[in-house]
């Protein structure tokens, strides 16, 4: 069985090296469900790993439905990781009603070209998930992730099995939830692979912080932060 494990560092990602992972899916800000990550994490993990890494192209966090701006910076991120020499990435694109954007998903896999190409969980999303299967199917597209569109994916393992069943090309890779304590009930439902973070926490602080940074209240799958002309104006307006 493939170990995918998802590391959002240099660390991370050698401490899955180390442990006997088979693939990374590297990203950053695994808080949001992961975006691309920088240059800079790109070319270290590309130095200093030998096993496969698969980057994942997703520009913000929030929704899957990109403007043609933000879906321009995907295609440029995916040339950056074929020139980097990256095993694949992890991608996927969402119209407004959940449904599959097959046309930019399939210009993502163009842009991919010879890389290995992971649909991510946006599949958790759409409303037809075995039609959505058979069309990645289609695409050429070698990997699914999914949690069985459940909050893990041990909650949907029914859907997972079924989606499994299909037999397509498509390699089924359950994700979301998976530790110790459970990663033996996919090998026992015959799947391939499995796709997990691993995760622990570790106090970085001798003292707590004065303030925090983190804004809880804009985190939301269907809102984005986008900033506002009107508001800058008026603040250039009041101090210029």
């Amino acid at each position: 069985m493939l170990v995918e494990v998802c590391a959002n560092s240099v660390e991370s990602a050698l401490n899955a090296e180390k442990g006997g992972a088979d693939r990374i899916e590297l990203c950053s800000e695994l808080g949001v469900g992961g975006v691309t990550p920088s240059y800079g994490l790109l070319k270290s993990v590309r130095e200093q790993l030998s096993i496969p890494v698969r980057v994942l192209i997703r520009p913000r966090s929030g929704d899957f439905t990109y403007s043609d701006t933000e879906f321009d910076c995907m295609l440029k991120d995916i040339e950056l990781c074929a020139n980097l020499g990256f095993d694949g990435v992890v991608s996927g694109v969402l119209q407004r009603d959940f449904a599959l954007d097959a046309t930019r998903t399939a210009l993502l896999v163009k842009a991919a070209g010879p890389l290995g190409f992971t649909f991510h969980r946006a599949f958790d999303w759409v409303p037809n998930p075995t039609k959505t299967l058979r069309q990645l199917n289609r695409m050429d597209i070698d990997c699914v992730l999914s949690s069985g569109q459940q909050k893990t994916a041990l909650e949907g393992l029914d859907l997972l099995t079924e989606l499994l069943q299909e037999k397509t090309a498509c390699t089924i890779m359950p994700g979301s939830g998976i530790g110790v304590n459970n990663a033996y009930r996919f090998k026992e439902r015959a799947f391939t692979a499995i796709h997990l973070s691993g995760t622990e926490k570790l106090q970085q602080l001798e003292i707590g912080s004065k303030i925090p940074m983190s804004a809880k209240t804009n985190l939301a799958d269907g809102m984005l932060l986008r900033t506002s002309t009107e508001v800058i104006s008026k603040v250039v307006a009041s101090v210029k």
